[in-house]
């Protein structure tokens, strides 16, 4: 059980959240960096990386009926865009920095005086460790108010962002959901001086040829093929259609 001074601060972080919880064994679990366990020469068990695990998947579930629901009219591919976005790490390390989660983790003497606290990966997985910790303490109707609350305004910000969607995220979460080998991009032709280099990328799922891109550098030529690449398995709506 957490010390009463650790209990108050954690009253605190959930009634910022208007979240309660049971079992506070969880939430301080789910607050406890790996350095803070290996300092303390603790289990590793003690620490939030297996309910990272668990938070990813309840993260998932939950902003996929959020978005299937908030945008009927979107094909699969759309939705797809959206939740790669939605849910990654930069993102959620958005979120945790608006509800200064940082200021409520367990850290390492090293770990803390490095700037942990404010570190974008760490503060992803205590986000989704805080998840699995809500859905294991039977507060999974709580988390889904809360989850789609929060996620709002990063959602309106996603859909109205459409050019910086990251194809080949997208592109390689698909092959991954698909039991695929992982996306093979392969230069194909380098045009112009080095100064004003044009390159020329294939990529292939399984060997097979699905999309090719051009661009001044390699990213965006990889980032065109990819959309490429969608766009023949049906992932990408067409842009005039989107825009009628």
């Amino acid at each position: 059980m957490p010390t009463a001074q650790r209990q108050k601060e954690l009253n605190e972080l959930l009634s910022s959240l208007n979240m309660v919880i049971d079992d506070y064994d969880l939430l301080d679990k789910s607050l406890t960096h790996g350095s803070y366990t290996f300092e303390n020469k603790l289990s590793s068990l003690e620490n939030n990386e297996r309910m990272e695990f668990l938070g990813d998947a309840v993260l998932k579930l939950i902003a996929s009926r959020y978005l299937y629901d908030r945008f009927p009219e979107y094909a699969e591919g759309e939705l797809t865009k959206i939740r790669s976005i939605l849910i990654s790490d930069s993102t959620l390390a958005k979120i945790a920095q608006k509800i200064n989660l940082g200021k409520y983790l367990k850290l390492g003497f090293h770990e803390n005086k490095m700037g942990g606290r404010k570190r974008s990966s760490t503060l992803a997985c205590a986000f989704e460790a805080m998840l699995g910790a809500f859905y294991l303490d039977d507060k999974i109707d709580q988390l889904d108010i809360f989850l789609q609350n929060i996620l709002e305004p990063e959602v309106t910000e996603i859909d109205k962002s459409a050019s910086k969607y990251n194809y080949k995220a997208i592109l390689q979460e698909y092959a991954q959901a698909n039991s695929l080998e992982l996306p093979d991009y392969k230069i194909v032709e380098e045009k112009g001086p080095a100064h004003d280099r044009t390159f020329g990328i294939e990529v292939l799922v399984n060997d097979e040829l699905l999309g090719y891109g051009t661009g001044k550098s390699k990213k965006e030529a990889q980032q065109q093929a990819a959309k490429m690449a969608l766009s023949a398995l049906s992932l990408l709506e067409d842009e005039g259609e989107q825009e009628e």
